[in-house]
Protein backbone atom coordinates (compact mmCIF):
# COMPACT_ATOMS: atom_id res chain seq x y z
CA UNK A 1 0.00 0.00 0.00
CA UNK A 2 2.13 3.13 -1.27
CA UNK A 3 0.06 5.60 0.10
CA UNK A 4 1.45 4.72 3.56
CA UNK A 5 4.66 6.37 2.97
CA UNK A 6 3.72 7.93 -0.86
CA UNK A 7 1.25 10.72 0.43
CA UNK A 8 1.88 13.89 -0.61
CA UNK A 9 4.29 16.23 0.68
CA UNK A 10 3.66 19.69 2.43
CA UNK A 11 0.58 19.06 3.73
CA UNK A 12 0.98 18.15 7.27
CA UNK A 13 1.20 21.10 10.28
CA UNK A 14 4.32 19.96 11.01
CA UNK A 15 7.09 21.31 8.30
CA UNK A 16 9.38 19.08 5.76
CA UNK A 17 11.49 16.61 8.48
CA UNK A 18 9.09 14.12 10.04
CA UNK A 19 10.14 10.65 8.97
CA UNK A 20 7.43 10.27 6.43
CA UNK A 21 8.67 12.11 4.11
CA UNK A 22 12.23 11.24 4.82
CA UNK A 23 11.08 8.16 3.75
CA UNK A 24 9.40 9.17 0.55
CA UNK A 25 12.30 11.06 -0.56
CA UNK A 26 14.91 8.14 -0.03
CA UNK A 27 12.40 6.14 -2.13
CA UNK A 28 12.00 8.59 -5.13
CA UNK A 29 16.25 8.28 -4.54
CA UNK A 30 16.37 4.89 -5.44
CA UNK A 31 13.79 4.82 -8.00
CA UNK A 32 15.66 7.82 -9.65
CA UNK A 33 16.90 5.48 -12.59
CA UNK A 34 20.35 6.93 -12.45
CA UNK A 35 21.86 3.10 -10.79
CA UNK A 36 21.31 0.52 -12.81
CA UNK A 37 19.49 -1.74 -10.84
CA UNK A 38 18.75 -4.45 -13.64
CA UNK A 39 15.98 -7.20 -13.23
CA UNK A 40 14.69 -4.78 -10.47
CA UNK A 41 10.18 -4.17 -10.53
CA UNK A 42 9.06 -2.01 -8.25
CA UNK A 43 5.22 -3.17 -8.21
CA UNK A 44 3.11 -0.74 -5.65
CA UNK A 45 -0.90 -1.11 -4.67
CA UNK A 46 -3.39 1.88 -3.80
CA UNK A 47 -6.77 2.37 -3.22
CA UNK A 48 -6.56 6.62 -2.84
CA UNK A 49 -4.16 7.43 -6.12
CA UNK A 50 -5.22 11.00 -5.75
CA UNK A 51 -3.56 11.67 -2.48
CA UNK A 52 0.22 10.68 -4.01
CA UNK A 53 3.19 12.35 -4.56
CA UNK A 54 3.42 13.52 -8.14
CA UNK A 55 6.73 12.76 -8.02
CA UNK A 56 6.09 8.94 -7.32
CA UNK A 57 3.71 9.09 -10.88
CA UNK A 58 6.32 10.74 -13.43
CA UNK A 59 8.22 8.75 -15.99
CA UNK A 60 10.68 6.80 -14.72
CA UNK A 61 8.74 5.44 -11.34
CA UNK A 62 5.30 4.56 -10.99
CA UNK A 63 4.78 5.50 -14.51
CA UNK A 64 2.55 2.84 -15.88
CA UNK A 65 -0.99 2.75 -13.81
CA UNK A 66 -2.92 -0.74 -14.17
CA UNK A 67 -6.97 -0.45 -12.72
CA UNK A 68 -8.02 -3.30 -11.17
CA UNK A 69 -11.90 -2.57 -11.59
CA UNK A 70 -14.66 -4.48 -9.99
CA UNK A 71 -15.66 -7.39 -12.44
CA UNK A 72 -18.49 -7.01 -14.94
CA UNK A 73 -21.11 -9.58 -15.30
CA UNK A 74 -19.37 -12.00 -17.40
CA UNK A 75 -16.16 -11.70 -15.14
CA UNK A 76 -18.50 -12.45 -12.55
CA UNK A 77 -19.65 -15.38 -13.93
CA UNK A 78 -15.72 -16.48 -15.08
CA UNK A 79 -14.55 -16.25 -11.32
CA UNK A 80 -17.82 -18.04 -9.66
CA UNK A 81 -16.78 -20.89 -12.44
CA UNK A 82 -13.32 -21.18 -10.97
CA UNK A 83 -14.61 -20.90 -7.56
CA UNK A 84 -17.32 -24.02 -8.14
CA UNK A 85 -14.91 -26.43 -8.79
CA UNK A 86 -13.68 -26.82 -5.40
CA UNK A 87 -17.45 -27.50 -4.19
CA UNK A 88 -19.50 -30.52 -5.71
CA UNK A 89 -22.30 -27.89 -7.43
CA UNK A 90 -26.20 -28.96 -8.10
CA UNK A 91 -27.36 -29.28 -11.49
CA UNK A 92 -29.94 -26.32 -11.40
CA UNK A 93 -26.97 -24.19 -10.11
CA UNK A 94 -26.58 -21.42 -13.12
CA UNK A 95 -22.77 -19.25 -12.84
CA UNK A 96 -24.58 -16.45 -15.05
CA UNK A 97 -28.29 -16.14 -13.06
CA UNK A 98 -25.37 -15.91 -10.12
CA UNK A 99 -23.30 -13.41 -11.75
CA UNK A 100 -26.61 -11.48 -12.84
CA UNK A 101 -27.34 -11.22 -9.22
CA UNK A 102 -24.61 -10.13 -7.68
CA UNK A 103 -23.80 -6.41 -9.16
CA UNK A 104 -21.02 -5.23 -7.18
CA UNK A 105 -19.52 -7.69 -5.69
CA UNK A 106 -15.41 -8.06 -5.66
CA UNK A 107 -13.86 -11.38 -6.61
CA UNK A 108 -13.14 -11.83 -2.84
CA UNK A 109 -17.23 -11.16 -2.60
CA UNK A 110 -17.74 -14.30 -4.87
CA UNK A 111 -15.12 -16.43 -3.29
CA UNK A 112 -17.02 -16.11 0.17
CA UNK A 113 -19.99 -16.42 -1.64
CA UNK A 114 -19.44 -19.83 -2.91
CA UNK A 115 -18.03 -20.57 0.47
CA UNK A 116 -20.93 -19.77 2.29
CA UNK A 117 -23.09 -21.91 0.01
CA UNK A 118 -21.14 -24.65 0.60
CA UNK A 119 -21.52 -24.22 4.32
CA UNK A 120 -25.41 -23.80 4.47
CA UNK A 121 -25.35 -26.94 2.13
CA UNK A 122 -22.91 -28.85 5.20
CA UNK A 123 -25.21 -27.79 7.92
CA UNK A 124 -27.98 -29.36 6.07
CA UNK A 125 -26.57 -32.58 5.45
CA UNK A 126 -26.71 -32.12 1.65
CA UNK A 127 -24.01 -34.18 -1.00
CA UNK A 128 -24.68 -30.94 -3.32
CA UNK A 129 -24.66 -27.03 -3.10
CA UNK A 130 -27.72 -25.80 -4.70
CA UNK A 131 -29.19 -22.78 -5.98
CA UNK A 132 -31.19 -22.00 -2.50
CA UNK A 133 -28.11 -22.33 -0.36
CA UNK A 134 -26.58 -19.96 -3.14
CA UNK A 135 -29.48 -17.48 -2.61
CA UNK A 136 -29.19 -17.64 1.58
CA UNK A 137 -25.49 -17.10 0.78
CA UNK A 138 -26.39 -13.99 -1.01
CA UNK A 139 -28.97 -12.81 1.55
CA UNK A 140 -26.20 -13.14 4.18
CA UNK A 141 -23.26 -11.49 2.36
CA UNK A 142 -25.57 -7.99 1.08
CA UNK A 143 -28.64 -7.99 3.98
CA UNK A 144 -26.14 -9.21 7.27
CA UNK A 145 -26.55 -12.13 8.89
CA UNK A 146 -29.64 -13.87 9.91
CA UNK A 147 -30.00 -12.74 14.34
CA UNK A 148 -33.29 -15.58 14.55
CA UNK A 149 -32.33 -15.58 18.39
CA UNK A 150 -33.74 -11.64 18.49
CA UNK A 151 -37.61 -12.10 19.66
CA UNK A 152 -39.10 -8.62 19.23
CA UNK A 153 -42.22 -7.19 20.60
CA UNK A 154 -45.09 -7.33 18.79
CA UNK A 155 -45.87 -4.24 18.29
CA UNK A 156 -41.94 -3.07 16.93
CA UNK A 157 -42.39 -6.07 14.45
CA UNK A 158 -45.25 -4.28 13.15
CA UNK A 159 -43.85 -0.80 13.55
CA UNK A 160 -40.91 -2.59 11.09
CA UNK A 161 -43.15 -4.42 8.40
CA UNK A 162 -44.49 -1.54 7.81
CA UNK A 163 -41.83 0.40 7.40
CA UNK A 164 -39.93 -1.92 4.95
CA UNK A 165 -43.48 -2.18 3.03
CA UNK A 166 -43.10 1.84 2.46
CA UNK A 167 -39.66 1.32 0.60
CA UNK A 168 -41.06 -1.60 -1.39
CA UNK A 169 -44.37 0.22 -2.47
CA UNK A 170 -42.97 3.20 -3.28
CA UNK A 171 -40.13 1.69 -5.29
CA UNK A 172 -42.32 -0.45 -7.35
CA UNK A 173 -44.68 2.73 -8.22
CA UNK A 174 -42.15 4.47 -9.50
CA UNK A 175 -39.91 3.83 -12.69
CA UNK A 176 -36.79 3.91 -12.57
CA UNK A 177 -35.50 2.38 -9.09
CA UNK A 178 -33.75 -0.78 -9.04
CA UNK A 179 -36.94 -4.02 -8.74
CA UNK A 180 -37.56 -4.91 -5.39
CA UNK A 181 -35.55 -8.52 -4.83
CA UNK A 182 -36.55 -8.98 -1.33
CA UNK A 183 -38.27 -8.19 1.68
CA UNK A 184 -37.80 -9.12 5.17
CA UNK A 185 -38.53 -8.19 8.66
CA UNK A 186 -36.34 -11.00 10.14
CA UNK A 187 -33.16 -9.07 12.14
CA UNK A 188 -30.21 -9.10 9.73
CA UNK A 189 -26.66 -7.51 10.77
CA UNK A 190 -27.41 -4.06 12.80
CA UNK A 191 -31.09 -3.64 11.16
CA UNK A 192 -34.81 -4.46 12.02
CA UNK A 193 -35.83 -5.48 8.38
CA UNK A 194 -34.28 -4.87 4.75
CA UNK A 195 -35.91 -4.27 2.06
CA UNK A 196 -33.44 -5.33 -1.10
CA UNK A 197 -33.05 -3.97 -4.03
CA UNK A 198 -31.01 -5.36 -7.49
CA UNK A 199 -30.12 -3.47 -10.22
CA UNK A 200 -31.06 -5.55 -13.50
CA UNK A 201 -27.70 -5.00 -14.82
CA UNK A 202 -24.46 -3.82 -14.26
CA UNK A 203 -24.39 0.32 -14.26
CA UNK A 204 -21.74 3.16 -14.18
CA UNK A 205 -23.24 6.41 -14.15
CA UNK A 206 -26.62 7.76 -12.23
CA UNK A 207 -29.23 10.00 -13.88
CA UNK A 208 -30.62 12.80 -11.95
CA UNK A 209 -34.18 11.00 -12.28
CA UNK A 210 -33.09 8.01 -10.81
CA UNK A 211 -31.25 9.48 -7.90
CA UNK A 212 -34.36 11.78 -7.02
CA UNK A 213 -36.88 8.54 -6.75
CA UNK A 214 -33.63 6.90 -4.98
CA UNK A 215 -34.14 9.59 -2.26
CA UNK A 216 -38.55 9.33 -2.47
CA UNK A 217 -37.90 5.24 -2.24
CA UNK A 218 -35.42 5.99 1.72
CA UNK A 219 -38.16 8.55 2.63
CA UNK A 220 -41.06 5.40 2.56
CA UNK A 221 -40.12 3.88 5.20
CA UNK A 222 -40.68 6.66 7.81
CA UNK A 223 -44.19 7.86 6.11
CA UNK A 224 -45.51 4.28 6.04
CA UNK A 225 -44.85 4.53 10.19
CA UNK A 226 -46.31 7.64 10.47
CA UNK A 227 -49.71 6.74 8.50
CA UNK A 228 -50.44 3.60 9.68
CA UNK A 229 -48.57 3.56 12.67
CA UNK A 230 -48.84 6.92 13.67
CA UNK A 231 -45.17 7.58 15.49
CA UNK A 232 -42.36 8.06 14.18
CA UNK A 233 -39.27 6.31 15.65
CA UNK A 234 -35.34 6.33 15.13
CA UNK A 235 -35.22 3.45 12.28
CA UNK A 236 -35.24 5.51 9.84
CA UNK A 237 -32.29 7.83 11.00
CA UNK A 238 -29.79 5.53 8.22
CA UNK A 239 -32.68 5.91 5.52
CA UNK A 240 -32.59 10.50 6.52
CA UNK A 241 -28.59 10.08 6.35
CA UNK A 242 -28.34 8.74 3.07
CA UNK A 243 -30.82 10.60 1.49
CA UNK A 244 -29.34 14.14 2.67
CA UNK A 245 -25.95 12.82 1.13
CA UNK A 246 -27.73 11.93 -2.01
CA UNK A 247 -29.73 15.56 -2.52
CA UNK A 248 -25.96 17.33 -1.31
CA UNK A 249 -24.12 15.69 -3.95
CA UNK A 250 -26.65 16.78 -6.53
CA UNK A 251 -26.40 20.17 -5.69
CA UNK A 252 -22.95 20.42 -4.77
CA UNK A 253 -21.17 17.69 -6.85
CA UNK A 254 -22.83 16.58 -9.82
CA UNK A 255 -24.28 20.10 -11.14
CA UNK A 256 -27.88 18.39 -11.03
CA UNK A 257 -29.39 22.02 -9.87
CA UNK A 258 -31.39 24.26 -12.00
CA UNK A 259 -31.31 26.83 -9.69
CA UNK A 260 -27.77 26.75 -9.09
CA UNK A 261 -26.75 25.24 -11.93
CA UNK A 262 -23.49 23.08 -13.41
CA UNK A 263 -20.99 24.10 -11.00
CA UNK A 264 -18.96 22.73 -7.73
CA UNK A 265 -19.65 24.14 -4.58
CA UNK A 266 -16.97 23.27 -2.00
CA UNK A 267 -14.45 20.69 -1.90
CA UNK A 268 -15.00 16.89 -1.43
CA UNK A 269 -14.92 15.35 2.11
CA UNK A 270 -12.11 13.77 3.42
CA UNK A 271 -8.75 15.64 3.10
CA UNK A 272 -5.93 13.76 3.37
CA UNK A 273 -4.34 15.47 6.16
CA UNK A 274 -5.46 18.72 8.55
CA UNK A 275 -3.04 20.66 7.29
CA UNK A 276 -4.14 20.91 3.68
CA UNK A 277 -7.99 21.54 5.36
CA UNK A 278 -6.76 24.33 7.08
CA UNK A 279 -4.97 26.07 4.27
CA UNK A 280 -7.68 25.40 1.78
CA UNK A 281 -9.70 28.74 0.30
CA UNK A 282 -12.83 28.31 -0.35
CA UNK A 283 -14.09 30.40 -3.06
CA UNK A 284 -17.95 30.05 -2.16
CA UNK A 285 -19.88 32.81 -0.36
CA UNK A 286 -22.20 32.45 2.69
CA UNK A 287 -24.94 33.45 0.57
CA UNK A 288 -23.88 31.26 -1.67
CA UNK A 289 -24.12 28.50 0.57
CA UNK A 290 -27.83 29.09 1.79
CA UNK A 291 -28.75 28.80 -1.38
CA UNK A 292 -27.27 25.32 -1.56
CA UNK A 293 -29.00 24.74 1.54
CA UNK A 294 -32.05 26.03 0.08
CA UNK A 295 -31.61 23.37 -2.61
CA UNK A 296 -30.52 20.76 -1.06
CA UNK A 297 -34.33 21.12 1.09
CA UNK A 298 -36.44 22.34 -1.93
CA UNK A 299 -34.96 18.58 -3.11
CA UNK A 300 -35.89 16.42 -0.01
CA UNK A 301 -39.69 17.95 0.41
CA UNK A 302 -40.20 17.27 -3.29
CA UNK A 303 -39.14 13.57 -2.58
CA UNK A 304 -40.85 13.35 0.41
CA UNK A 305 -44.03 14.70 -0.64
CA UNK A 306 -44.19 12.07 -3.52
CA UNK A 307 -43.33 9.42 -1.84
CA UNK A 308 -46.86 10.61 1.37
CA UNK A 309 -48.69 11.09 -1.52
CA UNK A 310 -47.86 7.40 -3.51
CA UNK A 311 -48.34 5.45 -0.32
CA UNK A 312 -51.76 7.44 0.91
CA UNK A 313 -52.90 5.99 -2.68
CA UNK A 314 -51.96 2.61 -2.01
CA UNK A 315 -53.06 1.94 1.63
CA UNK A 316 -54.67 -1.52 0.68
CA UNK A 317 -51.21 -2.40 -1.08
CA UNK A 318 -49.14 -1.06 2.10
CA UNK A 319 -51.53 -3.31 4.49
CA UNK A 320 -50.97 -6.09 2.05
CA UNK A 321 -47.63 -6.37 2.33
CA UNK A 322 -47.68 -5.87 5.71
CA UNK A 323 -49.86 -8.91 6.63
CA UNK A 324 -47.64 -11.01 4.45
CA UNK A 325 -44.37 -9.75 5.91
CA UNK A 326 -45.93 -10.69 9.65
CA UNK A 327 -47.28 -13.81 8.18
CA UNK A 328 -44.16 -14.90 6.27
CA UNK A 329 -41.04 -12.54 7.54
CA UNK A 330 -39.77 -12.78 4.08
CA UNK A 331 -41.16 -12.17 0.63
CA UNK A 332 -39.61 -12.51 -2.54
CA UNK A 333 -39.77 -10.05 -6.25
CA UNK A 334 -43.03 -13.04 -7.23
CA UNK A 335 -45.10 -12.12 -3.68
CA UNK A 336 -44.32 -8.25 -4.19
CA UNK A 337 -45.60 -8.55 -7.85
CA UNK A 338 -48.97 -10.61 -6.52
CA UNK A 339 -49.45 -7.67 -3.87
CA UNK A 340 -48.95 -5.01 -6.43
CA UNK A 341 -51.19 -6.60 -8.97
CA UNK A 342 -53.86 -6.70 -6.32
CA UNK A 343 -53.66 -10.86 -5.80
CA UNK A 344 -53.29 -12.88 -3.16
CA UNK A 345 -49.83 -13.32 -2.70
CA UNK A 346 -48.30 -17.07 -3.36
CA UNK A 347 -47.12 -19.04 -0.32
CA UNK A 348 -43.26 -18.67 0.29
CA UNK A 349 -41.19 -21.74 -1.50
CA UNK A 350 -39.89 -24.31 0.73
CA UNK A 351 -36.32 -23.70 2.47
CA UNK A 352 -34.39 -25.44 5.03
CA UNK A 353 -34.22 -22.60 7.36
CA UNK A 354 -34.90 -23.29 10.78
CA UNK A 355 -38.29 -21.60 12.49
CA UNK A 356 -37.93 -18.15 14.57
CA UNK A 357 -39.14 -18.15 17.82
CA UNK A 358 -42.48 -16.37 18.80
CA UNK A 359 -42.54 -12.67 19.76
CA UNK A 360 -42.76 -11.87 23.14
CA UNK A 361 -44.05 -8.57 24.25
CA UNK A 362 -42.19 -8.77 27.60
CA UNK A 363 -38.97 -8.55 25.93
CA UNK A 364 -37.33 -5.22 25.80
CA UNK A 365 -36.84 -3.42 21.99
CA UNK A 366 -33.85 -3.88 20.22
CA UNK A 367 -31.77 -0.67 19.84
CA UNK A 368 -30.63 -1.32 15.89
CA UNK A 369 -31.88 1.24 13.00
CA UNK A 370 -34.38 -0.83 10.25
CA UNK A 371 -32.98 0.45 7.36
CA UNK A 372 -33.65 -0.79 3.24
CA UNK A 373 -30.76 -1.95 1.52
CA UNK A 374 -32.06 0.04 -1.73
Amino acid sequence: EIDAVGRQRGAGLGGGNDEREQTLNQLLVEMDGFEGQTGVIVIAATNRPDVLDPALLRPGRFDRQVVVPLPDIRGREQIIRVHMRKVPIAPDVDPMVLARGTPGFAGADLANLVNEAALFAARANKRLVDMDDFERAKDKIMMGAERRSVVMPEEERRNTAYHESGHAVVAKLLDKTDPVHKVTIIPRGRALGVTMQLPEQDRYSQDRERLLQTIAVLFGGRIAEELFMEQMTTGASNDFSRATDLARRMVTQWGMSDALGPMVYGEEEGEIFLGRAVTTHRNVSETTMQKVDAEIRRIIDQQYALARRLIDENRDKIEAMTAALLEWETIDADQINDIMEGREPRPPKPSGQPPRPKSDDSSGPEPSAATSAA
